[in-house]
């Protein structure tokens, strides 16, 4: 049953960290005049009720993983970093000019790219410059991302000194065949020590991301990976699926398919790492992530006050989500807007006092009425079938939910819709059921469901 349900539903699925998702955006933009407004409008609706959420693109590395599929500079020429931290700063400085009051910082997350390429004076530097017209929530969440190889005590300590804490450590796998094969190398002994250093400092959670699927991993490798981290018990693990998109992202083939392994070699992959996971005390949040019943993460989804984002799951649920940088994407509620992808022109439209953005998307009510109903079903589990909502579905679309019940994957009655701990599995193939703009033989752009 479970070979049959996986053989359908592995398809290319978006992740919904967004509705619509980022290929349905138009490349042209509306006024500067009417984009504004939107950005006002969403900083008074947020920064009151629940403050506002900042994402940092930080793009560079020094070496390239062949595995990654996310906008990044390979370079170990630091010198590129003050140009680039002041590009951003004078961003932010534009979004504040539009603000009628001073912003409360809730969620600050620093991405890329390989944030700690950056030094730890840079990054002190660049916090505490945003932070000195803005006041810092308490309740806030700052977080990082950070390769264990190169991160230092000294960017844990500054960081932790201008107010982060979380952080995440991109671990994937620690087989060594795995590790060649990517070009990513990090030894337990490295990630064991980071991360007692980083409890030492006091952050309060750490999260490892690990990926299943990868170019020659075995279930031996994914059994080993998981025994080591359960020895290290980090409060979050975000446990990817390797998503391989060889036509985006060109290094992806350095390898071959069959270094890959097949459906039903990756499933099991991921039904093993789960078992594993469980067996260890953590619990399934949903769309790979796992978290200690401990965490805040964990809490936010037994309340069902679970948000998500472009930064995935958080538990700081703001109207409003800033991108600085480049390809950096912003939500300000009922608009999105994507910054320019490529460093020198968005530097460039930065210095010329322009906007860096390339494109954009207002969402019509049909929009946010659908955004809704994906985020209910992706972070609570739950919907309930609203008049609204039923205006907007067709009877193919209950037709594929009847199956979905009968399949197992969800209970669903005219009111409510639920998933079930096997519709957790196929998450994302239930929410594009309500994704007006999904069509299973057009979506070449995301990665398979599983």
């Amino acid at each position: 049953m479970i070979e049959e349900l996986i053989k359908k539903y592995n398809v290319p699925v978006p992740r919904y960290t967004s509705y619509p998702t980022a290929p349905c955006w138009g490349d042209s933009l509306g006024t500067m005049d009417s984009i504004e407004s939107i950005i006002k409008k969403s900083f008074r609706k947020s920064n009151t009720k629940s403050g506002i959420s900042i994402y940092i693109h930080l793009p560079y590395c020094e070496n390239l993983c062949t595995f990654c599929a996310c906008n990044r500079i390979i370079t170990k020429n630091h010198k590129v970093e003050d140009s680039y931290i002041e590009a951003v700063l004078t961003e932010w400085q534009r979004y504040r000019s539009l603000f009628d009051g001073t912003p409360i910082i809730r969620e600050l997350h620093l991405g890329g790219g390989t944030p700690t390429f950056f030094s730890p004076e840079n990054l002190k530097y660049l916090i505490e410059s945003i932070m000195k017209d803005a006041k810092m929530h308490e309740s806030h969440e700052f977080s990082f991302e950070a390769h264990p190889g190169i991160t230092t005590e000294e960017h844990l300590d500054t960081l932790y000194n201008v107010g982060f804490n979380r952080v995440s450590f991109g671990v994937q796998d620690f087989d060594e065949i795995v590790q060649e094969t990517i070009n990513r190398k990090n030894d337990y002994e490295t990630v064991k020590s980071i991360t007692e250093k980083a409890r030492e400092i006091g952050y309060s959670s750490v999260n490892y991301d690990l990926i299943y699927g990868l170019p020659k991993q075995k279930l031996s490798s994914v059994e080993d990976t998981i025994e080591k981290v359960a020895l290290l018990m980090p409060e979050r693990i975000a446990f990817y699926s390797y998503a391989h998109v060889p036509w985006k992202m060109k290094m992806q083939r350095t390898f071959t398919d069959e270094d890959l392994p097949d459906n039903a070699e990756k499933r099991a992959l991921y039904e093993k790492g789960k078992e594993l996971l469980i067996s260890s005390g953590y619990y399934d949040i949903g769309l790979d992530h796992f978290s200690l019943e401990s965490d805040d993460l964990y809490k936010a989804y037994k309340e069902r006050r679970l948000h998500r984002n472009f930064m995935g799951y958080n538990t700081s649920h703001t109207k409003m989500l800033i991108g600085l940088g480049a390809s950096s994407i912003s939500d300000f509620d009922t608009m999105y807007i994507q910054n320019e992808k490529h460093v020198s022109k968005y530097e460039k439209k930065i210095q010329e006092n322009r906007w860096a953005y390339e494109r954009s998307y207002i969402l019509t009510p049909e929009d946010e009425c659908i955004k809704r109903a994906i985020l209910d079903i992706a972070c609570k589990r739950q919907l309930s079938i609203t008049p609204e909502i039923r205006t907007y579905l067709t009877k193919s679309d209950f037709e594929t939910l009847s199956v979905m019940q009968s399949e197992g994957l969800i209970m669903f009655d005219e009111d409510t819709l639920t998933v079930t701990d096997l519709g957790m599995i196929f998450l994302r193939n239930i929410c594009s059921v309500f994704d007006r703009n999904y069509d299973v033989n057009k979506q070449f752009n995301f990665s398979k469901s599983i």
